[in-house]
């Protein structure tokens, strides 16, 4: 029987289903990228613009003080481990919200994530003695990992169970991580070496530091290997389809079969474990040990790394290294040029709000409003 006249004819299995013109698919595509990386990219532009204005307002040299900041993140190869340092912890922050937010989720306990993933690497790191370096640093990551991946999976349990919401609850978890490991380190934990009166764990073993080879850290390969495994899970796998499909509507996920309560807990421990790594990172590659309020802010600036990256998992590197640079320079441009480090903190913060609000920078684009993905920073209070 043949199709009714003006219907579409249905397709039969085993027909042949027409591809997407090749030259004109990739110049859509290309639209596309150029369109979301616009306005990330216009943002930062538009921040350093007008914190060069301060700086000539206060009466300095604009080239010289972001001369010295260039000189002080990338002069040199001790300038280079300093940024990717910088850099590293930011990266794991920023894919733990970025991944988060996939899943329609706003994670804003990195911070808390980081710190018991902190605290419990380095208390691997020196509670295990006589371990090779092959067996006592994975042991001392993967504790970092696994108390991040709990700390998380709390709010998303409660998120999928009772449907409390993850931001209240990953801020109250800030509070109650910075408050244990500030007891952990003070009391059973505490270096009772020498004279000590600080709240620190002793120093890690040898065997559990990770290593830099030359300018380059471990953490920052380890960074850059998460970034790419979880643009793969969230774009390749079937995993990823299900947490973007939950992140787009929940509603009809959950009529397609999909386990939405499951994929919001599992979300959020991974996200908890991705900052947890960043916290096992700073204990085990740059401070070699835990040590209370050292690590303050490190997971809140996650949150500037995935809005200026879009919450693209491979963008959240070029985000992090941006800000590290800025970050490892800051003391070489006061000291030559004069200019207060605060600077560099008033920058970022007038690149998260044309990032945040970008219709100053769609205007200025002359973007119509479908020219790059739009970020909405948060479900509402009643999904």
């Amino acid at each position: 029987m043949s199709a009714p006249t003006g219907s579409p004819t249905p397709i039969e299995d085993g027909d042949p289903v027409a591809e997407p013109d090749g030259p004109e698919f990739a110049r859509q595509r290309l639209r596309r990228w150029l369109g979301a990386a616009a306005v990330p990219v216009v943002s930062v532009a538009l921040g350093l613009a007008l914190g060069a204005l301060l700086i000539a307002v206060q009466g300095h040299s604009v080239v010289n003080a972001y001369g010295a900041l260039i000189a002080g993140g990338a002069g040199d190869a001790d300038a280079l481990l300093r940024t990717l340092h910088k850099a590293t912890p930011l990266i794991f922050g920023g894919l733990a919200v970025a991944f988060a937010f996939k899943a329609g989720l706003f994670n804003i306990g990195g911070q808390g994530q980081l710190l018991v993933g902190a605290a419990f690497a380095a208390a691997v790191g020196f509670g295990l003695e006589g371990l090779p370096t092959a067996v006592h640093l994975p042991l001392a990551l993967a504790a970092g990992a696994a108390a991040g991946a709990v700390w998380g999976a709390v709010a998303g349990v409660l998120k999928a169970t009772s449907g409390a919401h993850e931001v209240i609850v990953t801020i109250m978890l800030n509070f109650v991580a910075g408050n244990l490991t500030d007891w952990l380190a003070a009391n059973p934990w505490r270096d009772q070496s020498g004279s000590n009166i600080i709240a620190r764990t002793p120093p890690i073993q040898p065997s559990a530091e990770l290593p830099a080879w030359g300018w380059l850290p471990a953490g920052f390969v380890l960074a850059v290997i998460a970034a790419f495994a979880c643009w793969f899970a969230v774009e390749r796998t079937t995993y990823g389809f299900e947490v973007r499909s939950v992140g787009a509507n929940r509603h009809a996920a959950r009529y397609a079969g999909m386990s939405v309560g499951w994929i919001m807990a599992s979300s959020m421990a991974v996200a908890g474990l991705l900052a947890g790594i960043g916290g096992a990172v700073e204990s085990l590659g740059v401070d070699g040990r835990f040590e209370a309020g050292f690590n303050v802010g490190l997971g809140f600036e996650g949150i500037t790394i995935a809005l200026l990256a879009r919450t693209n998992p491979i963008a959240v590197i070029p985000a992090g290294l941006l800000v590290g640079l800025m970050q490892a320079g800051a003391a070489k441009m006061q000291f030559e040029s004069g200019v207060a480090p605060e600077i560099i903190d008033v920058i970022q913060a007038l690149i998260l709000l044309f990032v945040a609000a970008p219709l100053i920078v769609r205007w200025m684009l002359r973007l119509r409003a479908g020219d790059d993905r739009r970020l909405t920073l948060g479900a509402g209070w009643g999904r």
